[in-house]
């Protein structure tokens, strides 16, 4: 890599919560370094620059406070050190002040869905989207689905946009199963789905798709919902709270990392229904840890999961129920789904989206 080629990294999605596009930042923060060297690097959140992007995983993180002026002074005298070096946004908006750079846009939900985001973020992407697509000189979607539709709906010229897979930050760990203990789990005796909380995930059709299912059926395998709470929920969260009544659904909120892990690994069932996902990173880490997976009939979960998994039409109340029923009962199926999700996971890496990410900076500063 030569020294020549410098990147300032945005950082804005880390925190100590982390989405699917805060895990992707954290291993470009952690990769990127070791690959292009740690003088190579620069990373900033807003208007500030960080020495120590992980530092924004803690939850006492603060930014150091100067006057006003001052920050505007330092940061204008690093814009005009970083002259030549490749800004790029994990997280869709390009700085106003980069002309040029390289931005991941991971899906385009708020155009095709907008009543599942909250008003002010439809708004942001309408009034800055387009002028990222405009100063990028290069762009990066996570799927070949996504690529094309960026492709369709805004013209960006096929040559400008490449797709760059993510991959499963769980694969190769050993589980500490012992956590599902303290949980109250039993290895291998319930359904699984790690999910932000919104209405674009159709959690709210899980729920009622389970709540069809023989009691039976659902004693022995409770439906376990984990993740952060998102927006537009009331009604959804209203809607568990009454089917947590009986204990066989349980809303764990969101859990840590050693938690996660254990989690997919013991899960008889992982359950992704969402309407639309750019990428679909937590059926890739149920895959990879060994967890059957029933998918929703979204494009590029398909082509994520590269036919390890069953796919539902979650809008249809039966056949989702049924599909639920199926999958339960027919442990030669959920077996083999194992073994194939294994193997799919492990096509995916994050040393392969790191180099890939690198070719999309060289090319971007030809």
């Amino acid at each position: 890599m030569p020294d020549a080629l410098t990147v300032a990294l945005s950082v804005d999605a880390l925190g100590p919560r982390l989405t699917g596009i805060g895990r992707y930042c954290l291993q470009l923060t952690e990769r990127l370094p070791v690959r292009m060297g740690a003088s190579n690097i620069s990373y900033f959140r807003g208007d500030h620059w960080l020495d120590d992007p992980q530092a924004l995983l803690q939850d006492n993180w603060r930014p150091e406070r100067r006057a006003v002026w001052r920050r505007q002074y330092e940061n204008w005298q690093r814009r005009r050190k970083l002259q030549g070096t490749i800004v790029h946004s994990p997280n869709y908006f390009l700085p106003e002040w980069a002309e040029r750079g390289v931005a991941t846009i991971h899906d385009l939900s708020v155009f095709l869905f907008p009543e599942t985001h909250p008003a002010e973020r439809v708004r942001a992407f309408e009034q800055g989207f387009e002028r990222t697509l405009a100063r990028a000189t290069k762009l990066i979607t996570d799927t070949e689905t996504v690529r094309q539709e960026l492709i369709a709906m805004f013209g960006v010229r096929p040559d400008r946009v490449l797709a760059v897979p993510l991959a499963a930050s769980t694969a190769g760990l050993k589980p500490d199963l012992a956590r599902l203990q303290g949980l109250d789990l039993r290895l291998d005796g319930y359904i699984l789905c790690v999910s932000t909380f919104e209405p674009r995930k159709r959690i709210a059709e899980l729920v009622r798709a389970y709540a069809a299912l023989a009691p039976a059926i659902r004693a022995r395998f409770p439906l376990v919902l984990a993740g952060a709470s998102g927006w537009r929920n009331d009604a959804l969260m209203t809607e568990i709270e009454a089917a947590a009544t009986d204990g066989t659904v349980r809303l764990l909120g969101f859990v840590d990392e050693p938690t996660l892990g254990a989690l997919y690994a013991g899960a008889a069932l992982f359950v992704y229904p969402s309407r639309y996902e750019g990428f679909g990173l937590p059926v890739l880490e149920a895959m990879a840890q060994g967890a059957p997976c029933l998918i929703g009939d979204a494009a590029c979960l398909s082509e994520v999961a590269k036919g390890a998994a069953r796919i539902v039409q979650p809008d249809d109340l039966d056949a989702f129920a049924n599909g639920l029923l199926e999958a339960l009962e027919d442990a030669s199926w959920r077996c083999a789904a194992s073994t194939a999700g294994r193997a799919v996971a492990d096509t995916y890496s994050w040393d392969k989206c790191i180099s890939e990410t690198i070719e999309v900076y060289r090319s971007a500063a030809r």
